[in-house]
C-alpha cells in the first residue's frame, strides 16, 4: 500500500521533527517539508507568493508520487484550514496512493516552551508564540485524527504515527 502522510500542526509543534523520524522509519519514503518551498527574503504573504507556494509544493508531491521509486511520502506543513488540505489533495495524482492527514499537537506549555527555546536559538521570531498558540484550536476542528506529541520522543511518535495507518 502506497501511503501520502499528510502532517499538520501549529508552528513549532514539531512536525518536521516527527515527519523527518518518520521518513527514516519508513521503506521507500521521500520527505518535503511545505515550509521550504516559503523560504524567501523578506518573507511575505500575498496572493501572488501563496499561489507560488501551492505550485511548488504541488508540483514535488506529484513527483514524489509518481515516481516509481517511493512506497510512502511525508509531507508537513501549518495547514489550518481544511480547505488547505483539500485545496492541496485536489491537485495531486492520488492514484493507487492512500492519503493520510494527521494533526500533531501538544499542550500549549509544551508548545510555548517548544517556540521560546526556537526563538533563544535565533530559529524563530518572538512573535512566533502568540500566533502558533492561537492556531493550536483549530486542528480540533479539521476532521482528521490527532495525536498529542507533548511526551513523545519524535522516534516514538513516528512509530505510532506508522501503526495508526498500518
Amino acid at each position: 500500500m502506497k501511503r501520502l502522510f499528510m502532517l499538520c500542526g501549529p508552528m513549532g509543534v514539531g512536525k518536521t521533527t516527527v515527519g523527518r523520524a518518520l521518513r527514516d522509519f519508513l521503506p521507500d519514503c521521500a520527505f518535503l517539508d511545505g515550509d521550504w518551498c516559503w523560504d524567501m527574503h523578506p518573507f511575505r504573504v500575498t496572493p501572488a507568493t501563496k499561489g507560488v507556494v501551492l505550485d511548488n509544493i504541488c508540483h514535488a508531491l506529484n513527483n514524489f508520487l509518481t515516481c516509481g521509486a517511493f512506497q510512502n511520502v511525508v509531507f508537513c506543513w501549518v495547514m489550518h484550514q481544511r480547505e488547505i488540505i483539500d485545496g492541496i489533495c485536489a491537485r495531486l495524482h492520488t492514484q493507487g496512493w492512500t492519503v493520510l492527514p494527521l494533526a500533531l499537537t501538544c499542550t500549549r506549555e509544551v508548545l510555548t516552551q517548544r517556540l521560546r527555546r526556537d526563538v533563544e536559538a535565533g530559529e524563530r521570531e518572538v512573535d512566533v508564540i502568540a500566533r502558533s498558540l492561537a492556531y493550536l484550536p483549530l486542528y480540533e476542528a479539521l476532521g482528521i485524527p490527532m495525536l498529542d506529541i507533548s511526551n513523545l520522543a519524535p522516534a516514538k511518535a513516528a512509530a505510532q504515527i506508522a501503526r495508526m495507518n498500518a
